[in-house]
């Protein structure tokens, strides 16, 4: 396994391309990407270059695409100072598909606050379902569940804040 993601389910596999938007299979790329990274080595940048190679390519959000990847590989110190207290493991036990899932996510947490923290938990949910293990998701929504309320409270508490009004 060359540093990719097994290809069980490519990121644009014909029944379901038009099902899957351009920000969901960006994400799938950000995550393939930082698998290899984890796995194999290689810079942000060559990898970012290898990925774009790809036919798949072109049904990316390449905007996301690109400042999720290098944001996320340049950050790692960062991110993973913010994962550390919410595992119940070393960072270096996880798979390298959660490892990659946390790291893009917690991202998205902290570099992207008009995304939904939901939308984000969700889908590395569903990327944890699709290329983790038998509970990897559970294991990564647990995670990402403690992580948004340190990250995102305020969304949260109006998140609270609305549903007692209602």
């Amino acid at each position: 396994m060359s540093g990719t993601l097994p290809d069980t389910n490519s990121p644009t596999d014909k029944k379901t391309e038009k099902y899957k938007s351009r920000r969901r299979i960006a994400r799938e790329f950000v995550l393939q990407g930082i698998y290899q990274w984890r796995t194999a080595g290689g810079t942000a940048s060559s990898i970012e270059q290898q990925l774009r190679e790809s036919d798949e390519f072109r049904y990316v959000d390449e905007k996301h695409f690109a400042h999720v990847l290098q944001g996320a590989l340049q950050n790692v110190d960062e991110l993973e100072k913010n994962i550390r207290p919410c595992l119940d493991r070393p960072l270096n036990e996880l798979s390298p598909v959660e490892f990659a899932i946390l790291l893009l996510s917690t991202f998205e947490l902290i570099h992207h606050p008009e995304i939904p923290y939901r939308a984000i938990i969700n889908e590395a949910i569903e990327l944890a379902r699709t290329y983790g293990g038998s509970d990897g998701h559970k294991y990564v929504n647990g995670v990402l569940d403690k992580l948004a309320i340190q990250l995102r409270s305020v969304e949260i508490q109006a998140q609270k804040a609305t549903r007692n009004r209602v």
